[in-house]
């Protein structure tokens, strides 16, 4: 998938959102490649939270700041000079959206606005990387994957302000960035897993959490089908688009990151693998949803991916539930976590 992990080596990266799970990660995994990140964000948005645990705060340049507020966005950014910019902050829970509509919309698409225009207004930017969600598209209930030339119209929010943030950015694109100068994608990322996610309202962190308290983890909707997979999955495409496009713009698009159709299970069957890498500690139970309206069939075709850039999933899910599972058991002891991160990343990469 990497011809030349060496690529980051000594680039300038800012990333938006650099204080959630997947940001913590990805902060991780371009210091190890050598990369100087600079990070804005709000602080860590849950309490435990992965960009503590792993104090990766000591190792890139971290600002706190609201993606809502143009003008200290745009200070930090002017003062990093990035040649490759990550979008990632957002207001990511579905159900959250629900009960602050306003605040998602203004977070999730006028951030998009705001960190464009740091971008169009950057002598230094080369690639920028745009991260939304499988969600993004008009959900039909179908039981096929949904293609990138899809409607894009999210029903909820939540996803609809993910829609939004696309239509920004194919509008800045094509208005701004038309000559090349700056290679602008989007990633449509599936649900991921991982070890270090916290947040409220997603089965995993749940079960975690029963774990950790001896309690019944309350499962809403067990029949919903959804693309889960590892964060490292997304992760690494991320880091290939941006690579790919800032050597040759002919790669910057529009693609869907997600596992085989195979790998794509019901949310009964996430929880009932992940209770048996965990030996079965954690007590369940349906309990069907009286909240707001979630899709119950959501699958990504990812064969554009697949086409152009020659790639393929590396982990099935049955591996994405086992590590997890593993990171949470180092957590849970009190065993060293970072050690447990770098092994999943070597063996993720097929390094020894």
């Amino acid at each position: 998938m990497f011809e030349d992990l060496n690529f980051y080596n000594g680039k300038n990266v800012f990333i938006t959102g650099h204080t959630g799970f997947k940001g913590a990660w990805l902060c991780k995994i371009l210091v190890d490649l050598g990369a100087n990140v600079t990070g804005y964000s709000l602080l860590p948005p849950t309490q435990p939270n992965l960009f503590d645990l792993v104090k990766i705060k000591s190792r890139i340049n971290s600002i706190v700041g609201d993606i809502r507020d143009f003008s200290s966005l745009y200070v930090s950014f002017k003062k990093a000079k990035p040649e490759i910019v990550f979008h990632l902050a957002a207001q990511p829970i579905v159900r959250d959206g629900y009960k602050k509509p306003r605040y998602t919309y203004e977070t999730n698409t006028m951030g998009t606005v705001n960190i464009l225009e740091c971008v169009r207004m950057s002598e230094t930017v080369k690639s920028f990387v745009n991260v939304t969600t499988d969600k993004v598209y008009k959900n039909n209930e179908w039981e096929w994957g949904y293609r990138e030339n899809e409607p894009l119209d999210g029903f909820d929010p939540y996803s609809n302000s993910k829609s939004c943030s696309e239509l920004v950015t194919h509008s800045y694109k094509s208005s701004f960035f038309s000559n090349g100068n700056v290679a602008i994608s989007t990633a449509r990322a599936g649900n991921v897993i991982g070890g270090g996610d916290f947040a409220p309202d997603r089965i995993i962190p749940d079960c975690v959490r029963a774990a950790i308290k001896n309690e019944e983890v309350f499962i809403r909707n067990p029949n919903s089908i959804r693309p889960y997979q590892h964060v490292l999955e997304p992760l690494f495409v991320y880091l290939m688009i941006a690579q790919k496009q800032f050597e040759n713009e002919i790669y910057s698009g529009y693609y869907n990151v997600g596992p085989d159709e195979c790998d794509c299970i019901t949310t009964g069957e996430l929880v009932r693998l992940f209770c048996n890498k965990m030996d079965n500690k954690i007590k369940t139970k349906v309990q069907p949803s009286e909240g707001p309206h979630e899709a119950n069939f959501l699958k990504l075709d990812c064969s554009k991916l697949k086409k152009v850039f020659n790639w393929q999933p590396r982990w099935k899910i049955e591996s994405a539930v086992e590590k997890t599972a593993d990171w949470t058991k180092a957590y849970i002891f009190g065993e060293n976590i970072v050690k447990v991160m770098d092994a999943q990343i070597c063996e993720f990469l097929n390094k020894k």
